[in-house]
């Protein structure tokens, strides 16, 4: 690092190399088989350095793998094609750990269901008509179980179309619940 760093600026790029490095460990291994050691030795420092920043695993597990936070209420069936094409793609490693973790860490499924109620309470402010929420929690709740089947039951017909034709085909199923 150069002089000019100031030491406040190290330790703030120490702590989102851990953090960077939590998600990869966390999306490889889920919650129960991340270590400290392992996120350490990835990130290039000593596990109590891991300690010091973030606390806990668990405290670390929960900021490595909040998604972001990014719905507005313009644009809602072109957003909707976006998060569909992504969630197609391969999933970051947070994602990636907390949907692996989330039917067995009490976390983890606390982190989800919180994201998926902000989305859902995002999505529902957008659309008009009778029971919004309710049908936004079927357009996030169908979202999050495409990227199940995906990613993680390998669903053959899922698994093996072009993501494109996929997204084509549920962005068309869900534009009416928009």
């Amino acid at each position: 690092m150069d002089a000019s760093t100031t030491r406040a600026e190290r330790r703030a790029a120490t702590a989102a190399r851990i953090l960077e490095a939590a998600q990869a460990e966390f999306g490889a291994h889920g919650e129960e088989g991340a270590t400290i050691r392992g996120i350490a030795r990835r990130a290039g420092v000593d596990p109590s350095l891991v300690l010091q920043h973030y606390g806990s695993k668990q405290g670390l597990f929960a900021l490595a793998v909040r998604p972001a936070l990014d719905l507005t209420a313009d644009g809602v069936p072109a957003h909707l094609a976006e998060v569909i094409e992504s969630r197609l793609r391969e999933l970051s490693p947070a994602t990636r750990a907390l949907m692996r973790s989330m039917l067995t860490s009490p976390e983890a499924a606390g982190v989800m269901r919180d994201y998926l109620q902000e989305r859902t309470e995002n999505l529902a402010r957008t659309l008009p008509g009778d029971d919004p929420e309710l049908r936004a929690a079927a357009i996030v709740s169908s979202i999050l179980g495409i990227t199940i089947a995906r990613h993680f039951l390998d669903l053959a017909p899922l698994k093996e179309a072009d993501e494109a034709r996929i997204a084509a085909l549920t962005t068309a199923w869900l534009a009416p619940l928009a």
